[in-house]
């Protein structure tokens, strides 16, 4: 921790580029060893042609082609669930990959997007998503994270870089493209739950929480770019922070790769944060902090800051700045020589893209292991078409019908246009076809306060024998600034759901959405629900797989529903307090979440015996390992996810009551038991002590084991460090 101790996390004695000097770089390489020395001469001596006018250029996202020195154009687009373009397959949006618990799946999702990007002429993407919800779900990009605890985050994040970029030989190879991490860092940690409003946190919570996923990209990935957030982090705008782009990025991680700015976000230092006076003394901050390319969408030339008409009178009067152009340019002409772009043919055309059917049938998969399951009253679910004679499907999130070439609202933020989309409606009526009568009615519209609806929807209740509904959200009421001051249903959902439970069918609630949301009239009076989250183009096949059986659901939550926006923020994620003694719970209410982080159900039930240590106790720089026999104690095949908590007992600092710090999905057949086995190390038993170092500390450590985060579902062992 050489640069932490040095700058004492004094963000404010940063600002303006100003640089702390005797703090020595954690990754230096001595160039003779580096791998890419050949690519460094080659882009040094490219530098050294190229005119100031010719540097600039380079600075900008999507820079067009320098033909006089044969620089190509580097495309982007964004790929967070699927390339953001007409013709991609759409998976499942983040929220519901995370669900998965199975980096894996990830793995093999964003290498099919990597082939269909380079298809389609496109080599660098802005994503993954790697900020961890910290408890307030009315922020509305929830939905782009994979959950609220950094480690699962890490896991998937990883898992996206390593199948984008590929690895080894492979990375950056002709059926790989570049990722981005995006927002350094930090930028869930907003007050009110607004989007870009400021992260005002301690610098305990910043290494425990927000930074392991970004540091994890770096060192396991070796993520290509980076993307600072909007906000101001601690009286900062994270794109002048040099301790954290410079001396944490670059020299303590040993970060390679260039600084992308999220959109218009240099020249907001002076038109947002009011720190740079003019756009000029903006650009000028970027460059010096380290921010290598100016993200404008649209190149807008009022917004952009790296641009001639800006900086040519800074850059003539001011030679000494043009050293920082240099290795911006520098670091960007690297990353277009490992993606192989000096060696192809140089064209700015972004092909058409395409969707093939075994990509869709990717999507599907991924999709059916997203669905969480998270009530089955009386084993309601799954369906029995044989007793089964009709069957009611309603809800605003039912279905959707758009015209050609527009987006659909039910499959998340940053979603391209696919080939075709399966609603839920239709997955029903493919699954049942002539065997079982569909009675459909949208019953109300999701933006709408309109009853109308109501009696062609109990209408359609009364004549069938079960009803599944869909409410939920879309992108009309969550994503990118799309922040609530409330989580409760949108409009008069919740009266609908009220309405048809009147009629004493039975009823299986479908949420469609990308925040959790209270529901608290639902999980007291529906008996079987089903968290879908947005489930990409195949979101309509892959329910009616669950609900009639033909896939066990094995999802699990990575982020915890409240009960009411009072109870915000709310995670796992706790620290000791009063509970016990009546003065850590609310006086009129209960503290706990409506459903935790790591919950989900299975049609099948799991049983988990023999927890053991390989060595009980060890020293603080040693390893052992737990295992644990997992038992499918049903009748049917399912998938559970194995989870494992840790807590240090008793330690110099406050800490967590425990943290993920492993987890395997498996998949178990009646009767069968597997060996579940995690390691534990020095990595996942270490804390930050008082001085902010990174320690083993000797003592008793609690390894829980389960099938959520609930102490109810977790098994406990001890282990000693000696």
């Amino acid at each position: 921790m050489k640069v932490i101790r040095c700058v004492n996390f004094l963000f404010g004695a940063l600002i303006m580029g100003a640089v702390i000097t005797g703090c020595q770089s954690n990754a230096m390489v001595n160039k003779e060893e580096d791998p890419d020395s050949d690519i460094d001469k080659k882009v040094s001596e490219l530098v050294s042609q190229m005119t100031l006018e010719e540097k600039v250029a380079e600075l900008t996202q999507d820079a067009p082609p320098n033909e006089r020195l044969g620089i190509p154009m580097m495309q982007y687009s964004e790929c967070l669930h699927g390339l953001w373009l007409p013709g991609a397959t759409v998976y499942p949006q983040a929220i519901a990959l995370g669900s998965t618990w199975d980096p894996e799946a990830i793995r093999s999702m964003t290498t099919a997007i990597a082939k269909e990007a380079r298809a389609a002429n496109l080599t660098h993407c802005y994503s993954p998503n790697l900020d961890v919800i910290t408890g307030d779900p009315r922020y509305g990009r929830v939905e782009e994270s994979y959950g609220e605890d950094p480690y699962l985050v890490s896991k998937m994040g990883v898992a996206f870089i390593e199948g984008l970029q590929g690895t080894g030989e492979e990375q950056f190879d002709e059926n790989h493209i570049m990722a981005t991490a995006k927002h350094f860092v930090a930028y869930p940690e907003n007050r009110r739950g607004i989007n870009g409003g400021f992260s005002d946190i301690s610098e305990r919570r910043l290494f425990e929480i927000h930074l392991p996923p970004f540091e994890a990209a770096v060192k396991e990935a070796g993520v290509g770019a980076i993307m600072p957030g909007h906000q101001d982090l601690n009286g900062i705008p994270c794109h002048m922070n040099t301790w954290l782009i410079q001396d944490l990025l670059r020299d303590e991680w040993g970060f390679e790769g260039f600084v992308v700015s999220d959109n218009n976000d240099v020249s907001r230092l002076h038109h947002m944060h009011y720190i740079a006076k003019s756009r000029k003394e903006a650009a000028v901050l970027g460059l010096q902090t380290g921010v290598d390319m100016d993200l404008v969408i649209g190149k807008n030339p009022a917004d952009a800051a790296y641009i001639m008409n800006v900086l040519k009178d800074t850059l003539n009067s001011n030679p000494d700045l043009v050293k920082h152009v240099d290795a911006s340019v520098s670091r960007i002409l690297k990353m277009k020589y490992k993606l192989g772009l000096f060696d192809q043919e140089n064209t700015d055309e972004v092909k058409t893209v395409v969707s093939t059917p075994e990509s869709q049938e990717l999507a599907l998969d991924i999709a059916k292991k997203a669905v969480v399951l998270l009530k089955n009253e009386n084993s309601l679910l799954p369906l029995n078409k044989d007793k089964i004679k009709s069957i009611a499907v309603i809800g605003p999130n039912a279905h959707e019908e758009v015209p050609e070439g527009k987006k659909y609202t039910l499959m998340g933020g940053y979603s391209g246009i696919p080939p075709y989309y399966t609603s839920i409606l239709e997955g029903i009526k493919q699954k049942v076809g002539d065997q079982i009568q569909v009675n459909y009615a949208e019953g109300a519209q999701l933006n709408s306060d309109s009853k109308a609806g109501f009696q062609e929807a109990i209408a359609a209740a009364n004549k069938s024998d079960v009803v599944v509904l869909a409410v939920g959200g879309s992108t009309l009421t969550c994503g990118e600034g799309t922040d609530r001051d409330d989580l409760d249903l949108f409009g008069v959902q919740n009266e609908l759901v009220e309405a048809l439970t009147k009629t004493g069918k039975p009823i299986v609630v479908i949420l469609v959405n990308g925040r959790p949301l209270t529901i608290n009239y639902i999980a007291e009076n529906v008996p079987a629900i089903i968290e879908s989250w947005y489930l990409g183009m195949r979101s309509g096949d892959a329910l009616a797989e669950v609900l009639f059986g033909d896939y066990n659901p094995g999802g699990k939550l990575t982020v915890s529903f409240p009960r009411s926006v009072g109870q915000l923020p709310v995670t796992y994620l706790e620290r000791p307090d009063f509970v016990g003694s009546g003065k850590g719970e609310y006086k009129f209410a209960d503290k706990t979440p409506l459903f935790p982080f790591g919950f989900g159900l299975s049609y099948t039930q799991f049983k988990y015996s023999n927890l053991r240590l390989a060595k009980t106790k060890i020293h603080s720089n040693g390893s052992t390992t737990v295992s644990v026999d997992v038992t499918n104690a049903g009748k049917i095949q399912g998938d559970e996810v194995v989870q494992m908590y840790i807590r240090d007992d008793f330690a110099s600092v406050g800490r967590y009551d425990k943290m993920l710090k492993g987890f395997e999905r498996v998949s178990l057949k009646p009767g069968e038991t597997k060996t579940i086995q995690f390691e534990l190390s020095p990595e996942n038993l270490s804390l930050y002590n008082q001085k902010m170092e990174k320690v083993v500390e000797p003592g008793d450590f609690t390894i829980s084991i389960g099938t959520s985060s609930m102490e109810k579902d977790l098994n406990t062992i001890k282990l000693s460090v000696l």
